[in-house]
């Protein structure tokens, strides 16, 4: 079959099923572009000189649902960390609000599945790092009634009861104080994300958790070997737990002669003033100019699909997805340039013999099916406890 025709049927499969996207970092991105001022990124038309996202690219790219990122930066703390939450969460309510026949909240499976019938992208959101509760069981109980539907525990470094994968570990895990965060997403239907938590905390995450378990956006490790990808133990244990790992397409994470690029390139940064994931165009034009001396190696969406190849056969196929991390890498892989992307990647494993019953749950149902699961277990604990006022 001819490339355009692999194209073709891709397409056409996403009409019907199209993407659940893990994780989307516009809301970041148009705080540090604009402070949130929608007028000057005005998704509705091209904003592909500023963004991976805009409303004509998603829906090119076949964009069903959308878990937001609500992240702040992993060096906020204290009320500062929970006060810019707020404001990520807000910048996706006004972004919901300005585009209403094209975004349409989402808080729950039957949600995603009304939007999908209405031909609308359901808006869930995401936060991205226990720092953003600033240790409060409250404060996680807030987010959750302000619609956000899975929490990263812990985002670059570790924190007062978790560990991360690129800090020094300091609790062997989960904390105790962190094993009663995750009890407590449980209670509240709120999806538990293991995204840049350490190995150790994974295992404890999924040893302490009564409902499914996501990574918003991580990869293989045994097909990149960096700390943000998932082991195959741990794929290995999906099944049971009924979670589901949504691949990313950060170069840096899949493919491995990106990583020693990267982290040469962050440092680069680092030298001139700015912060490692900086992404505004000042921070972009050096990496440009570094680029230019240092030819970067450049992943595509085969690069991908090698390792949703392996994490369907570790993991089977009713426990993975997709979470492209868009607007919130500096570089994506060719073919998957951006929101509009999905159907090249979606073609890659059409031609790979990936039958369309498997990639209707790659796509849609697994991860509608987690979220699901989730409030099923919450509508169960919430019959038999409280609210938990534990503290660190």
């Amino acid at each position: 079959m001819s490339a355009a025709d692999l194209l073709a049927q891709a397409r056409e499969l996403l009409t019907e099923h199209p993407v659940v996207d893990g994780h989307n970092d516009l809301p970041w991105a148009l705080r540090q572009q604009v402070r949130y001022d929608l007028g000057r990124r005005d998704i509705a038309g091209d904003q592909s000189a500023h963004l991976h996202t805009d409303i004509p690219r998603l829906r090119a790219g076949g964009v069903g649902a959308q878990f937001w990122s609500v992240y702040v930066r992993s060096d906020f703390a204290g009320d500062e960390a929970v006060s810019a939450t707020l404001e990520q969460i807000d910048a996706v309510e006004q972004l919901i609000a300005r585009y209403p026949r094209d975004l349409v909240r989402a808080l729950t499976a039957d949600d995603m599945e009304a939007a999908r019938a209405g031909g609308r992208i359901a808006s869930l959101m995401g936060a991205e790092g226990g720092h953003s509760i600033n240790n409060s069981l409250a404060t996680l109980r807030a987010l959750h009634q302000l619609g956000v539907r899975y929490m990263t525990l812990t985002h670059n470094d570790t924190i007062d009861w978790a560990d991360s994968a690129t800090d020094a570990p300091r609790h062997g895990g989960l904390a105790d104080f962190g094993r009663e965060v995750v009890r407590e997403m449980n209670r509240i239907g709120m999806l538990v994300d293991l995204s840049h938590v350490a190995e150790s905390t994974m295992r404890d995450a999924i040893a302490v958790s009564a409902a499914p378990v996501i990574f918003s956006h991580s990869s293989a490790r045994a097909v990149c070997d960096h700390p943000r990808n998932v082991p195959d133990e741990v794929l290995a244990q999906l099944p049971a737990n009924g979670g589901v790992a949504m691949a990313t397409f950060v170069p840096k994470f899949i493919l491995p002669a990106a990583v020693e690029w990267t982290l040469a390139a962050d440092e680069n940064l680092r030298a001139h003033g700015f912060h490692h994931l900086d992404t505004t165009p000042e921070a972009m034009a050096l990496h440009r100019a570094f680029e230019a001396g240092r030819p970067r190696p450049v992943a595509t969406a085969a690069t991908v699909a090698d390792h949703l190849d392996h994490m369907r056969e570790v993991a089977g196929v009713d426990h993975i997805g997709i979470g492209g991390d868009f607007d919130g890498t500096a570089f994506t892989p060719a073919g998957l340039d951006d929101v509009s992307g999905y159907p090249n990647l979606i073609a890659e494993l059409l031609h790979r013999g990936w039958s369309r019953a498997d990639l209707a749950k790659l796509t849609w149902s697994n991860a509608v099916r987690a979220l699901r699961d989730a409030e099923a277990v919450a509508r169960d604990l919430q019959a038999t406890r409280g609210p938990s006022n534990a503290v660190l």
